[in-house]
């Protein structure tokens, strides 16, 4: 005899721990339960808050300044607000005025932009940028940091050149959804300059530990990715991560000893 007023078992529980994907919510009659309802507009009103809530940049630039490579200069796209922002990506791409950022001859150079989600930098812009700074330091010299706003990943072509670096490093928030809105993405030029292509950078993104990449992690992706650059000459599509052969090879030599 079936018991009517037994409790049904979550078959979605336990797989609903391992995603942040929306799976499993069940219904009310022809709807969804009212807790997943809320659930969703609270995500929605958080990933929109990301887009449009400005950049603390006076408070980054000082938690930059602590990571030891120098104060950041502060350069701003040439839109006038962030509605435009949204709606003119061009001017995203294009500065207004690079007077406050020195040129060096240093290989390396950082720059935090807001892009879509000034949240996530604020989030993980200083953890993540001390995590390269310790990966890469090491190895190669390192310009001071440039903080931009309203900015988008073309906008570090012409910073970078303005820089004189050989190679850019993005950090920059990526574009919000329902499941994360503080992920930060990096894009790495090598031989940066005016007018650089997609097909010219790697990325390396959805960094937002400890549900997304760790700051370690993403470093040593880009460590990799920077010195098969320098060998290669280039960067973009015909430049792989090898970062994860690199770590097995060097456990099999382990090994081996």
């Amino acid at each position: 005899m079936t018991d009517n007023n037994a409790p049904v078992s979550d078959f979605w529980g336990p797989l609903r721990k391992t995603t942040q994907s929306r799976i499993g919510l069940g219904r009310t009659g022809d709807s969804l339960p009212t807790s997943r309802v809320l659930e969703f507009k609270a995500a929605h009103a958080a990933a929109r808050d990301a887009v449009h809530v400005p950049l603390d940049s006076q408070t980054l630039a000082q938690r930059v300044e602590a990571v030891g490579i120098g104060a950041p200069a502060m350069v701003t796209s040439a839109v006038s607000s962030r509605s435009e922002y949204l709606r003119r990506p061009d001017l995203g791409r294009r500065p207004a005025d690079l007077r406050s950022i020195e040129c060096s001859d240093k290989e390396v150079g950082f720059i935090l932009a807001d892009g879509l989600s000034p949240r996530a930098l604020m989030d993980h812009g200083e953890q993540l940028l001390s995590a390269l700074v310790a990966v890469l330091g090491e190895r190669y010299s390192l310009a001071s940091p440039v903080i931009a706003t309203n900015a988008r990943v073309a906008l570090g072509d012409h910073i970078a050149s303005a820089m004189g670096v050989q190679t850019a490093i993005v950090l920059i928030g990526e574009r919000p959804g329902l499941s994360v809105a503080d992920s930060v993405g990096i894009y790495l030029t090598h031989l940066p300059r005016v007018g650089c292509t997609d097909a010219d950078r790697n990325c390396i993104s959805n960094i937002h530990p400890p549900e997304g990449l760790g700051y370690e992690q993403a470093a040593r992706v880009v460590a990799s990715l920077v010195s098969g650059a320098r060998k290669l000459g280039r960067s973009g599509v015909h430049l792989k991560d090898t970062s994860r052969t690199d770590e097995l090879s060097a456990g099999e030599v382990l090994t081996l000893e």
